[in-house]
């Protein structure tokens, strides 16, 4: 079995894995449409990258939220809701009628999908070993972002053939298949009774075997209170811990990577020319080597260890905007396809190793854990869609690419204060 995984545990990744799947897609094959949304709003296409944003911060910023209730009320509990309102949210974004309304929808449906990969992810840790989670999670990241990438493929062919209203429909369908999948689930029994309180050092125990469980006591007593003043007191407590430099590293592999990635589409329309339809097939190689990263992570931190898949990571990032440069500076798209499979790459080396990494800062809290990591990756990621747009109006696409360059090669220096 792949990554050492029962086939029950293979079907909990997958399903999980469609669901992250949609939701990344659902964000990411608006950036091939961006032109033709612009057009459509009588909008500029670097104002229309709002969109991004728009869905990318209240997804990052609510996973630590939507982690820690996961932890209180059950992961396929909170699953089952979320993925409804994405379901929800998307069929919203096919019918508004203006660039701030759709802004508004994408925030709606950005809050409702912000849970899916935080919390999926920490559901895969309540079913899989220690041993075997590095593995699960690749596989699991590898499915989800393989989305994003076939999703700029068949967003951009869709958006070219019957319109980019009819594509957020498409995914609005997708949404409801994935809710149905979760029908099919169960949560697991130990999960079940930390949920009811009674087998609460159990339930820490199994989600990490090598890491001493903080007393019940201290666990009752971080629960009682008002309840948002303890969520913030603990997402403090854990992101300035001692896993602070993996936290700060999510900010960072979400403004860089994400950042370059929501850029592209936009860069191959108006630099190389592309219409969508072209410009998503070539980004669909970012999804293709997501797949390929995640289904060999495991192996590949086998043998180098955590860190050093980490490193590889981004340096193919690095490879990934030298290739950019070089097609900037020659308009052709040809060496934007090399980028894009070292992005898809890259990224998906580096994201879910910090997830792995994180979940023993607090393993009685490892969907907030999780959550966290989501919160720097893709608050990170709006972030650096907004930034990258604003390096771009100032400066054009080599400068946006010189200093993506520059982050990731500070970012690589900074990994080596990692432990595994």
């Amino acid at each position: 079995m792949a990554a050492g995984l029962t086939s029950v545990q293979l079907r909990v990744v997958a399903t999980l894995g469609f669901c992250g799947l949609v939701s990344a897609a659902d964000n990411w094959f608006v950036s091939p449409a961006l032109p033709a949304i612009a057009q459509t709003l009588s909008v500029a296409p670097v104002a229309a990258t709002i969109i991004l944003t728009a869905y990318m911060l209240p997804y990052g910023t609510l996973q630590p939220v939507c982690g820690s209730i996961a932890d209180r009320i059950g992961r396929l509990r909170l699953l089952r809701i979320i993925v409804a309102g994405l379901c929800a949210g998307t069929f919203l974004c096919a019918v508004v009628p203006s660039l701030p309304l759709l802004v508004i929808a994408r925030i709606v449906t950005g809050c409702f999908a912000a849970g899916i990969i935080a919390v999926s992810q920490a559901f895969v840790s309540d079913v899989v070993a220690l041993e075997q989670r590095g593995g699960a999670v690749g596989i699991l990241m590898g499915i989800t972002f393989t989305g994003q990438g076939l999703s700029a493929g068949l967003g951009g062919i869709l958006t070219d053939v019957v319109g980019w209203r009819a594509a957020f429909a498409t995914f609005g369908v997708l949404a409801a298949l994935a809710w149905v999948g979760l029908l099919g689930l169960r949560e697991p029994s130990h999960r079940a009774a930390a949920d009811d309180g009674s087998t609460r050092a159990d339930a820490a125990s199994s989600v990490s075997h090598s890491e001493p469980a903080r007393p019940a006591a201290a666990s009752d007593a971080s629960r009682a209170g008002n309840p948002i003043a303890v969520f913030l007191r603990s997402a403090v407590r854990i992101f300035l811990g001692t896993r602070r430099t993996v936290y700060l590293l999510a900010c960072s592999t979400g403004l860089l990577f994400l950042g370059v990635y929501g850029l592209m589409g936009t860069f191959l329309n108006q630099v190389c020319g592309l219409s969508s339809t072209q410009a998503g097939l070539v980004m669909m190689f970012y999804g293709v080597c997501c797949l390929l990263g995640g289904s060999v992570s495991g192996k590949l931190g086998a043998r180098r260890g955590i860190v050093g898949v980490i490193r590889i990571g981004e340096l193919s990032g690095v490879l990934a905007v030298c290739a950019l440069m070089v097609s900037t500076a020659t308009g052709s798209w040809v060496p934007a396809l090399v980028a894009a499979a070292c992005l898809g790459f890259g990224y998906i080396s580096v994201q879910p190793s910090l997830v792995t990494l994180s979940m023993d800062a607090d393993p009685l809290q490892v969907g907030l854990c999780t959550g966290l990591i989501g919160f720097g990756v893709f608050a990170g990621g709006g972030v650096g869609s907004a930034l990258g747009g604003a390096v771009l109006t100032a400066g054009g696409y080599l400068a946006l690419w010189a200093v993506a360059a520059l982050g990731l090669l500070l970012q690589f220096f900074a990994s080596i204060r990692l432990k595994g």
